[in-house]
């Protein structure tokens, strides 16, 4: 479990509150998306706030009889918005990668376009590194894998089936594009997977291990065996297969479970000095991070919320910033009926105070991206800041009893947004 607080306003690049004498202070200067909403984060984020929804039917896709047909797929063609690998991966790449590194390359080279930066000598190299991670790689090529070798033996296993799957291969072929010599970092923590990469990187520049960091997480995992084992975990939303763009429905009382999707997303983070030095458009500051385990359950966190409250207390305190200060929170509310309403207690006792508080989960709009997740929402949060608008909610009919904040339900709000914590929540975290 973790969180990440971001502030906006470098005013003038120099008046930015001063958090601690002994760490180096972050910011973000480059943001890459490929999500359900589309490809471009100007596409992702229009789309996000005119509540559009990017679930749809999987049918064709799964095709065996699960108990759920509906999913958030990236959308693949040459349009405006769509994802063209031919476009976006290094033909040099192409035959090691499998999509969920296809999407990593993607979204990171949006990212390092946005933020302007390239090495120009060895110690650049040295001092840019990568933390990029993905919960279940990429199971099509475990399983045509392991049916090709049943039926076929030896001679009918691919020499680049490993690098398909490894998990850090995402931020290997990252590093190999870009030629960033500096940490190279894989997280593979379920669906904090994204936001504990950011969090890692944001320490490794603040500890002084780098400079420049790209960070995120990346999914592609849309299979009849990932449907079957979530269906199975009774954690899949499957009443809905008809009506795709209602099924997620974060803090409503109709939820019934969370929708799977795929896709990636990617930020640089830069050391403050750096960014400045070479005239970066700098998105925000990172200001803290925060992770806890519930030491509870393998699936199910603890009724009364705990893990949750004290990585958000703990992202505030490494912050040195207040609950009061916290202007929105984006919510890992995936719309499965027991987490959605533990997060929401947690919030509430951590947020007590706070009469101004907005909160809103971007679900109902992407679906649940998995080990990408916590990087995509990080986006949303930092678009928040820059652009001073709350995300709806989508599908927030009717709140559920006991829910009692701001949820930003079916509309963009805009207001002040200065500060806002990005929730991430996992199995076994």
């Amino acid at each position: 479990m973790l969180n990440t607080v971001k502030r906006l306003k470098i005013e003038n690049n120099h008046h930015v509150r001063h958090y601690s004498q002994h760490r180096r202070r972050v910011v973000v200067t480059g943001l890459g998306l490929v999500t359900p909403l589309g490809v471009g984060v100007e596409h992702n984020w229009k789309r996000l706030i005119e509540g559009y929804c990017g679930i749809t039917s999987i049918d064709r896709l799964v095709k065996e009889n699960l108990p759920s047909t509906i999913g958030g797929i990236v959308r693949r063609g040459k349009e405006d918005g769509e994802f063209d690998s031919e476009r976006w991966v290094p033909k040099d790449s192409r035959g090691l990668s499998s999509p969920f590194i296809e999407y990593a390359i993607c979204a990171a080279q949006q990212a390092v376009d946005a933020s302007r930066w390239k090495p120009k000598t060895e110690e650049d190299s040295d001092r840019t590194g990568v933390t990029f991670g993905s919960s279940l790689s990429s199971l099509d090529d475990i399983l045509s894998t392991h049916d090709q070798y049943s039926k076929h033996g030896l001679r009918k296993v691919s020499p680049y089936f490993i690098p398909r799957i490894l998990n850090n291969l995402a931020g290997g072929h990252i590093s190999i594009i870009h030629g960033y010599r500096g940490p190279n970092h894989c997280a593979s923590t379920a669906c904090t997977t994204g936001a504990h990469s950011i969090g890692d990187a944001f320490r490794f520049i603040s500890h002084g291990d780098a400079d420049v960091m790209i960070a995120g997480g990346s999914e592609s995992c849309i299979t009849p065996l990932a449907v079957a084992g979530f269906s199975r975990a009774r954690a899949l939303a499957t009443e809905f297969n008809e009506n795709p763009t209602v099924a997620s429905r974060p803090f409503d009382r109709d939820r019934r479970g969370f929708i799977m999707s795929e896709g990636a997303g990617a930020i640089m983070l830069e050391e403050l000095h750096h960014a400045i030095d070479r005239g970066a458009d700098i998105y925000c500051e990172v200001l803290g991070y925060g992770l806890s385990g519930d030491g509870h359950h393998v699936t199910s966190p603890p009724p009364d919320g705990r893990g949750a409250e004290k990585c958000m207390r703990a992202a505030l305190r490494d912050a040195n910033a207040t609950a009061s200060q916290v202007d929105y929170v984006n919510a890992h509310a995936t719309s499965t009926p027991l987490g959605d309403a533990i997060e929401n207690a947690a919030i509430m006792r951590v947020f007590h105070e706070n009469t101004k508080l907005s909160v809103s989960s971007t679900k109902g709009a992407t679906g649940h991206l998995l080990g990408a997740a916590g990087a995509v929402e990080a986006i949303f949060s930092i678009l928040a800041i820059r652009h001073n608008v709350v995300p709806p909610t989508l599908n927030l009919e009717n709140v559920d009893e006991g829910f009692n904040l701001d949820y930003t339900p079916k509309t963009a709000k805009k207001r002040q947004v200065d500060v806002s914590i990005s929730n991430s929540f996992g199995f076994g975290d």
